[in-house]
């Protein structure tokens, strides 16, 4: 098992895949993949229980995980080859013709380790509630990892599946939301405010956690804490993250929500990411 020292050198890695990535077909969404690159790297090399190399869409007795915010793409495909879906120099065909590497994860492509197309959001908590509910009745024991974002929230859909699963008790999943405040448009409290995050999950009946995402052992802490606490509820963690986390000059600012650095700004970016596992 990985140190966590070790974990955040994969996860260099995974950033500079991110920015190399988006760079080379000026087009994707570098932002909230960085900021959410220290807990996919701890979800994909240590947290959850997977067969990289035996991947199956059923996945019996292994754990699932549901990318709900597709638009955060690179960092996936990056912690999917990385950890062994796939080989790693794929990664260099993200989003160009005929590429598996789609700008938003999809099934038709066959890509191992894609298990739900996420391109529109909100609904990857839906799908995995039904996974949960499916696993239940086959008394199967593993989790459902899903990951939102927070700006996704917003979508109605999600409060109907939050509720669904509160109901049905399926305390096999568990959900990040990524809180890093930042949407396309601005700042959410600006275009539709939460208020107490906290406090709504807790009123439609979940057991409620809080972490910084970009903190590897606060990752690991929260997680373990999460299933050594494992009660009738639904979980879920509410992932502080920075936009933008690794790379100074994106951190903290929705501007680089959807948008690709220039060669000048690629290679200040990479100047900040050591390279730890080699370059694709």
């Amino acid at each position: 098992m990985p140190s966590t020292k070790e974990l955040e050198n994969i996860a260099s890695q995974v950033r500079r895949d991110i920015v190399r990535m988006v760079h080379a077909v000026q087009s994707g969404h570098p932002g909230g993949s960085l900021g959410c690159a220290d807990y996919f790297t701890a979800l994909y090399f240590q947290i959850m229980n997977h067969k990289p190399a035996q991947f199956t869409q059923d996945a019996k007795n292994e754990d699932v995980f549901i990318l709900s915010n597709g638009h955060i793409s690179p960092v996936f495909y990056s912690v999917l080859a990385r950890s062994g879906y796939f080989p790693v120099n794929e990664l260099a065909t993200f989003r160009k013709l005929n590429s598996r590497l789609q700008g938003h994860p999809a099934t038709h492509e066959g890509l191992p380790g894609i298990r739900i197309a996420s391109g529109s959001l909100g609904q990857g908590l839906s799908v995995a509630c039904g996974i949960g509910l499916a696993k239940k009745l086959e008394n199967d024991a593993s989790f459902v990892y899903v990951n939102t974002g927070d700006g996704e929230l917003q979508e109605g859909q999600n409060w109907e599946a939050i509720m669904f699963a509160s109901h049905r008790k399926l305390n096999n999943l568990i959900v990040t939301v990524d809180y890093n405040k930042q949407q396309i448009d601005g700042n959410i409290e600006e275009i539709m405010g939460f208020y107490d995050l906290k406090a709504k999950f807790e009123a439609f009946g979940w057991s409620v956690y809080e972490m910084d995402g970009n903190n590897m052992q606060d990752i690991l802490d929260t997680n373990a804490k999460v299933k050594a606490n494992i009660s009738d509820k639904p979980n879920v963690i509410i992932m502080k993250t920075e936009m933008g986390a690794g790379v100074d000059f994106m951190m903290g600012s929705h501007e680089w929500h959807g948008i690709a650095p220039n060669d000048e700004q690629l290679a200040r970016a990479l100047n900040q990411l050591p390279e730890t596992l080699g370059d694709y």
